[in-house]
C-alpha cells in the first residue's frame, strides 16, 4: 500500500500512478484537487480491484466515535440538523510555509473543511444537495511567522465560504469555513436532535473535528432547564453535561494524537475483504460536496450530488 503525503495539488497524480502500478492507496486529504480527478482515482481503483482510503481519520477518534454512540443510541433523538464552523485568520501567523494554503486544492474549504465534512458524513450519511456563497477577501497575505516573515503571498482560492447541506436523511447542516475571521466564539461543531444537542465546544480557535480528543458536551430535553431567577438577574440555561470520552485511541486531552487509525484500519480492511472506514468513496463524496459548494456560489443555484457512500461502521466499543 502507498501512503501519499504529498501536497494537495499532487494527490491525484500520485494516487493514479500508484493504482496504475497495482498498489493500494491511502492518501492525505483531499482525495484529489478536483472532483473530476477524484472520480478517475475511484474508477481506476474499482477497475484494478484495489482499495483507496483517504484521510482525515479524526472521525475515528474517541470524541466523534462517542458522538456516533449517542446518535445511534437515540440519546438525542432523530437528528434534525447540524452546524460546523472553522473561522480564524489564516495560517500565515503560525505556519512556517503558508503559501500552499492559498492555492488550488487548499484554502479553508479544502484544507480544514474535510475534517468537518468527514465528521458529519460519518455521523449523518450522504448529502443530497447543497448551496453556498463564497468570496476571496484579500488578493495577497503577509506572512507573520518565521522564517518567511514579511513575505507577500498571492491568494488564488476563496477564503470565506458559507453553505447549507441537505442530507439524504433529511437533516440540514450550516457550515462556515474562513481564513478571514479575526476571532469568534462560535461552537466548532454541533449536532441537533429532537431530544437533545451534542456540542464540540469553543475551547480554542482550532478545536474541532480536526482533533482526535477534546471535550464533548450534551444537553437533553430532560437536563435543559432555565433557572428561576428573573431575567434582570441574569437567567441562564442549565449547564452542559460533559460526556466522558471512553472510546479507545484517544482521551479528552487536546494533546492526544492518534493519527494513523485510518491507515491501520485500511490495512485491516484489505486483509478482511471489507471497505475501509476512511473510504475513498466517502472522500470522493466529500470532495464533490466541497466542489459543489463553490459551483453553487459561482452559479447561484442548488447543486444535486451524484455520488453516495455507505456510512462507515463505528469502531468496536471497548469491552465493559
Amino acid at each position: 500500500m502507498l501512503l501519499n503525503l504529498t501536497p494537495p495539488a499532487a494527490h491525484g497524480k500520485y494516487n493514479l500512478m500508484a493504482l496504475g502500478a497495482g498498489k493500494h492507496v491511502y492518501t492525505e486529504k483531499p482525495l484529489a484537487a478536483t472532483y473530476a480527478e477524484g472520480r478517475k482515482i475511484m474508477s481506476l481503483a474499482a477497475e484494478k480491484g484495489l482499495t483507496a482510503g483517504c484521510a482525515p481519520d479524526t472521525f475515528l477518534g474517541g470524541r466523534i466515535q462517542t458522538m456516533r454512540d449517542l446518535i445511534d443510541d437515540g440519546t438525542i433523538g432523530s437528528v434534525t440538523g447540524a452546524a460546523g464552523f472553522a473561522a480564524y485568520f489564516g495560517v500565515e501567523s503560525f505556519h512556517p510555509n503558508p503559501a500552499a494554503f492559498y492555492q488550488p486544492g487548499a484554502g479553508p474549504l479544502f484544507d480544514i473543511g474535510p475534517y468537518y465534512m468527514t465528521a458529519l458524513l460519518s455521523l449523518l450519511g450522504p448529502v443530497r444537495r447543497c448551496c453556498a456563497m463564497s468570496k476571496r477577501t484579500f488578493d495577497t497575505r503577509t506572512v507573520t511567522s518565521e522564517p518567511r516573515r514579511g513575505e507577500i503571498i498571492p491568494v488564488n482560492v476563496d477564503t470565506y465560504t458559507t453553505g447549507i447541506l441537505e442530507f439524504a436523511s433529511g437533516a440540514l447542516a450550516t457550515l462556515l469555513f474562513s481564513f478571514d475571521v479575526r476571532d469568534s466564539e462560535l461552537p466548532r461543531m454541533e449536532i441537533y436532535g429532537t431530544k437533545g444537542t451534542l456540542c464540540i465546544p469553543d475551547i480554542d480557535p482550532l478545536d474541532g473535528p480536526n482533533l482526535f480528543g477534546g471535550e464533548l458536551w450534551l444537553r437533553t430535553a430532560e437536563s435543559y432547564r432555565w433557572n428561576t431567577l428573573p431575567r434582570s438577574a441574569g437567567a441562564a440555561a442549565s449547564p452542559w453535561e460533559k460526556v466522558p470520552v471512553t472510546r479507545p485511541h484517544t482521551s479528552t486531552s487536546h494533546a492526544e494524537n492518534s493519527c494513523g487509525i485510518g491507515l491501520l484500519d485500511a490495512v485491516d480492511a484489505i486483509r478482511e475483504g471489507r471497505a475501509p472506514r476512511a473510504s475513498g468513496e466517502m472522500a470522493l463524496h466529500s470532495l464533490e460536496v466541497m466542489e459543489s459548494m463553490l459551483v453553487s456560489a459561482q452559479e447561484g443555484r442548488f447543486c444535486e450530488l451524484e455520488t453516495t457512500f455507505e456510512r462507515p461502521q463505528p469502531l468496536p466499543r471497548p469491552k465493559a
